[in-house]
């Protein structure tokens, strides 16, 4: 499993409750752009809509040396291939519980592209705060063992 990208501020604006594997619609020339590693997923989320779910906003550069007849929109909304049931139960979850729908990271297995996304909630600021002390906490704390030797 070779990781493409990873959206790095979900984790900091969100609880993730739970994880799916999801298939990505892309163009040859997309696959092209993801292989050179020319994708940008901050700002990107995804929407149910009926029995589809899209990635919006995620932003993969445009490949090139390809011809120039295919569409340059580089943030067009991509689809995600999942099983119904699994459609069914996070679309329920997201209308009813307050959960959001959140890509995590774009990586290849095997061949394929794959898409982790995950139900999250929103954090708070004070949760936000929270997590930005405890992650200076820590740095401090392996800064001084560093300096100590030990």
């Amino acid at each position: 499993m070779k990781i493409i990208a990873v959206n790095k501020s979900a984790s900091f604006e969100y609880f993730i409750e739970e994880k799916y594997q999801a298939g990505i619609v892309l163009q040859g020339n997309e696959i092209k752009s993801l292989r050179d590693g020319a994708v940008n997923m901050n700002d990107c989320f995804c929407s149910v809509n009926g029995n589809t779910v899209c990635v919006k906003n995620m932003h993969i550069a445009f490949y090139e040396k390809s011809d120039g007849f295919h569409n340059r929109d580089t943030r067009k909304d991509r689809r995600l291939l999942l099983h119904k049931s699994e459609i069914a139960k996070i679309a329920g979850k997201i209308n009813r519980q307050g959960y959001t729908l959140v890509p995590l990271k774009l990586y290849f297995k095997d061949s394929l592209v794959k898409v982790e996304i995950a139900l999250c909630r929103g954090k708070h600021t004070y949760d936000k705060k929270q997590a930005i002390a405890e992650r200076d906490i820590k740095r401090a704390t392996e800064r001084d063992i560093k300096s100590a030797g030990i």
